[in-house]
């Protein structure tokens, strides 16, 4: 079994939605990678940073599903990264109320020794000068370089982050990204040019309306599974990006067909990260629930048809 390393925030959100809202909760990119990947019973480990506000009951909740968390500075004096929104009805948009970078403003990442030549690596969405350096600290290539990113680097930092790009094998963005790198509307011209960048796989997510894989010619769907109700998206993204590198990091098979496993492991987590508030629904799914969930994503998509 390989091992992963995780490079993402580490944040306190505070969340409103049509029903109900939150103080500061777990939140951070991080944490739903790490809590959705431990599903598989890898080991991994975080690199991040947090304040001395930060509660120890959220570092021993991610101790507690077998992530290390000795790369997780903790500033001596220093206010965590924290975020607020507020999402629409419809839960598609949202409302950025407030951001306090704090600490996360001059994160210096230092990957830890044992996780130098992990297998996996898994770029959260964070400054791409953070995930340059990272990947530079790493002493063997990965077998696999994972990276989510989003149109706020696009706009303010797209020189680092076409190097970042350049030296990956999946990148991870939603259609409204892809579309925007790319400068083409139809998904499949915006993966063949993100392609040309430099990743061997995109991955494109649309939400409530699935995932999108591509590989050169192949193009892989999973839908997204419908929910009676979904409470907070928020995390969704990178429970599906743990659920992926996860299971790519216990399978150690980076091939296509496996690929498409992934996304649908990615893709049954996410649909449990939405039903509650943050994190809280990771925290206590076991693996009977998952698989039960997986035998529903089956049911969804297999069919016989003949063909004459």
């Amino acid at each position: 079994m390989g091992r992963l390393l995780i490079v993402g925030s580490v944040a306190f959100d505070a969340i409103e939605t049509p029903f109900g809202k939150t103080d500061k909760i777990l939140g951070g990119a991080a944490p739903f990678i790490a809590l959705a990947a431990s599903k598989f019973n890898v080991e991994s480990a975080i690199v991040s940073v947090v304040g001395d506000d930060f509660p120890q009951e959220y570092l021993d909740l991610l101790s507690d599903n077998d992530v290390d968390i000795s790369a997780i500075n903790i500033v001596q004096g220093g206010k965590t990264f924290f975020w607020r929104g507020r999402y629409h009805n419809d839960l598609n948009s949202r409302d950025t109320l407030e951001t306090q970078l704090n600490v996360l403003a001059d994160f210096n990442p230092i990957v830890p020794d044992q996780y130098k030549d992990a297998e996996v690596l898994m770029l959260g969405n964070l400054n791409p000068s953070v995930q340059l350096s990272v990947i530079s600290q790493m002493e063997k290539k990965p077998k696999l370089t994972v990276l989510d990113t989003m149109n706020f680097w696009m706009d303010n930092a797209l020189d680092e982050l076409l190097e970042v790009i350049a030296k990956v094998d999946v990148i991870t963005i939603n259609d409204e990204e892809a579309r925007q790198l790319s400068g083409e509307y139809s998904l499949v011209k915006a993966a063949a040019k993100i392609h040309a960048m430099g990743p061997k796989y995109i991955v494109i997510k649309k939400g409530e309306h699935g995932a999108l894989l591509f590989q050169g010619e192949e193009i892989f769907f999973a839908p997204a599974l419908p929910l009676k109700e979904v409470f907070d998206p928020t995390g969704a993204g990178d429970t599906f990006a743990g659920g992926f590198t996860g299971y790519l990091t216990k399978t150690q098979d980076y091939s296509f067909e496996n690929m498409k496993k992934a996304v649908v492991q990615g893709s049954n987590l996410a649909s449990f990260n939405v039903e509650k508030f943050g994190t809280e629904r990771l925290q206590n799914l076991d693996t009977m629930t998952i698989y039960r969930r997986l035998e529903q994503f089956k049911k969804l998509t297999q069919f016989d048809i003949e063909l004459s």
